[in-house]
């Protein structure tokens, strides 16, 4: 305990007195969290939107505005006996309408003001996840393009999966990057903390002459290094809150037809223990490797 007390004590003095230095290394350390934080921000609340999205209708089926119930009962039936089919819901041109003018409120008075209605009926449709093969699915599809009363069938899963290998594409450049601002806040903090040991060179050979432990006199450098990467990532942790509390809201209105307000989530406890945790280890290997020139 005396020792912690020793290495703790040492090192905020160490960090007072080269607190230019000390700034520096936080700032690096704090922008790599921050940007390893941002990308996880961003693909949490992806992989929330993009899963919303999946759970809605996967399958549309669209009108013609010549479909007779005759043409419906087809299109129910072959649906129904599908195979991959698990929910069928119609949609009347009217809900259509309703649903648009919800979703898009600007868009509404323009869309009513067309002397009929553009948006068709259709038939919304949810898949067996474990059946629908893209070979089933292009077979179901064809099958519907070529019945009476049908204008157009649209797959959304495609798209959905689209979207989530450039999500996947994009959380991995972001990781890359992060990777990269980490590398540099480490050698960053190992700068700072050997410039603490050459000025301390003195001290610690008198401590070796006295026969110190080797620990001892390593431990308060590895120490400063910890605490730089400690305060870097609470940093980093606050500036991703403070920029998710000010951006929520904008881009909610900005998109408010494609997510909903309860889309939006910041970083899982996890993720905020696992950069707190990845800063102080950046620190600690910093401050570590700098400390092996007390030999």
């Amino acid at each position: 305990m005396r020792a912690l007390s020793f290495f703790f004590g040492e090192a905020g003095r160490s960090l007072w007195r080269r607190r230019g230095g000390s700034l520096l290394a936080v700032a690096a350390s704090t922008i790599s969290l921050f940007v390893l934080g941002l990308f996880l921000l961003g693909g949490v609340n992806a992989g929330r939107i993009l899963e919303r999205w999946s759970a809605a209708a996967e399958f549309s089926v669209y009108l013609n505005d010549a479909a007779t119930p005759e043409d419906r009962a087809l299109i129910e039936r072959t649906l129904a006996t599908s195979g991959v089919v698990v929910e069928q819901a119609y949609v009347t041109s009217t809900q259509a309408l309703e649903r648009f003018s919800r979703e898009f409120p600007d868009l509404a008075s323009a869309a009513r003001s067309m002397p009929t209605n553009p948006l068709p009926a259709s038939y919304e449709v949810r898949l067996r996840t474990a059946l629908a093969s893209d070979h089933a699915v292009d077979q179901l599809a064809t099958r519907l393009k070529s019945l009476p009363g049908v204008s157009d069938v649209r797959y959304d899963r495609r798209w959905i999966d689209r979207l989530l290998a450039v999500v996947r594409v994009i959380r991995g450049a972001g990781f890359a990057l992060a990777a990269i601002f980490i590398l540099a806040a480490a050698v960053t903090i190992m700068s700072v903390v050997r410039l603490a040991l050459l000025a301390r060179r003195q001290e610690i050979e008198i401590m070796q002459l006295v026969g110190a432990p080797l620990a001892y006199i390593r431990g308060p450098f590895v120490v400063e290094g910890t605490l730089l990467g400690l305060i870097g990532a609470s940093l980093a942790v606050v500036a991703l809150w403070a920029l998710y509390l000010s951006g929520r809201g904008p881009l909610v209105a900005w998109a408010s037809g494609i997510m909903d307000t309860g889309d939006l989530t910041f970083l899982p406890a996890a993720s905020i223990v696992g950069l707190l945790l990845g800063g102080t280890a950046i620190g600690a290997i910093g401050g570590g490797l700098a400390s092996r020139e007390a030999r």
